[in-house]
């Protein structure tokens, strides 16, 4: 396996507040899943909420969340900040601890969060041995744009074996 495809980085705990959805995909319809995402960022974008939550972050990141809440598939599209906004559903709280860090790039956000999920949770997760992912939220982070191409990450918080 291509080892610069991942590091492992120590973050302290951070809390992203997030406007959520529930998907109801089964979750292995992929196809389904990221039709539902993309339908949902298209929805927010459109209705003045992203730029809403985009105006009171304390950096550019925007991060599209992936928690299991209760037993339901939730996506959050969220910023890093301390305020908040009425439209807000959740503060979602990130441990403290290791996380398996994936660096990329797409033409567009959908396609650097298909691409970096695809590459975290189907190459570098069930290829390596020690460490692993045990749950709590995930996210893909957006960057900025770099050379026309949208540039970002995957932070997933992990346990060693």
């Amino acid at each position: 396996m291509n080892m610069e495809k991942y590091t492992l980085e120590e973050k302290d705990a951070f809390i992203v507040l997030g406007i959520g959805t529930e998907i109801t995909s089964d979750y292995t319809d992929f196809a389904g899943i990221n039709k539902e995402k993309a339908d949902f960022w298209s929805a927010i974008k459109q209705d003045g909420r992203l730029n809403k939550l985009k105006s009171i972050a304390e950096n550019d990141y925007i991060f599209a969340v992936n928690e299991a809440v209760n037993n339901k598939m939730m996506h959050y599209a969220g910023v890093m900040t301390d305020a908040s906004i009425e439209e807000a559903s959740r503060e979602i709280q990130f441990p403290k601890g290791q996380y398996l860090v994936v660096k990329g790039e797409g033409q567009t956000a959908d396609e650097l969060s298909n691409k970096l999920t695809g590459i975290a949770f189907g190459q570098v997760l069930p290829e390596v041995k020690n460490f692993a992912y045990v749950g709590g939220p995930n996210a893909t982070v957006e960057m900025g744009i770099r050379d026309g191409l949208v540039f970002g990450e995957m932070w997933i918080p992990v346990v060693k074996k």
